[in-house]
This record gives C-alpha cells, structure tokens and sequence, in this order.
C-alpha cells in the first residue's frame, strides 16, 4: 500500500486547509484510512479516520467539531478538511491505512489495526 498526503501549509489562526491523501495498492476492498500528526516533541496522534465501506467515521476530541474527514472511493482519496485551526493544530500530517478482509464500520478509530503509513504534510498554523 502506498499512501501519499499533500495540501499542507502556513496559515493563520482561524483558517482553514484542506488535506488529501491518494491511496494505491489496497488488495482488499475493505480499508479504513486515518489522519495522524505528530507535533514537535509530542508522539503520534490519531485524530480522524474513515471507512471505505459504508464512510463511517470517528474524531478525536481534539478536532471534533472543526475537522471533517471524507472520501472518494473512485479516486482511492481522502481528505481532511481543517477549519477553525488553531496554533496546537501545528504539526506533520499523515495518513495511515488498514486493509481488513471483511466490512468495516467505525465505532471506535482507536480499535484499527493500522500498519501502513505514508509521508507527512507539514501545517503551521501561526500569526
């Protein structure tokens, strides 16, 4: 699986970017695909991820209410639509996949076996 996100970048405290990440490779119809960051000195956070099968999706509360992840099955993309965003939102950004051999429904992101990362986006958000 190979995963590439772009759409990183500077931008003020209040404004918005838009992520995606191109997927290729999947063997299996049934994949969730995550968003994580790892800010400077902190670990990997997960903070979005999404279904391939019927789109169900989950947040972190960090993010909940200002980020909106979505996707399009033909173009084997996601995206990570960031408003509001804040100086703590400053960080890589990264998408993860996990490839399962049966359906998927998203109740809770942190139970996701994902084992395949791509490289990062960089967003800073400052004034």
């Amino acid at each position: 699986v190979q995963l590439q996100a772009s759409g990183g970048g500077w931008v003020q405290p209040g404004g918005s970017l838009r992520l995606s990440c191109a997927a290729s490779g999947f063997t299996s119809d049934h994949y969730a695909i995550g968003w994580f960051r790892r800010a400077p000195g902190t670990g990997r956070e997960l903070i979005a991820a999404i279904s391939s099968d019927d789109g169900s999706t989950d947040y972190a509360d960090s993010v909940k209410g200002r980020f909106i992840i979505s996707k399009d099955n033909v173009k084997k993309t996601v995206y990570l639509q960031m408003d509001n965003l804040k100086p703590e939102d400053t960080a890589v950004y990264y998408c993860g996949s996990a490839e399962l051999p049966l359906r998927i429904h998203i109740i809770s992101m942190r139970m996701i076996p994902f084992n395949s990362w791509g490289q990062g986006t960089l967003v800073t958000v400052s004034s």
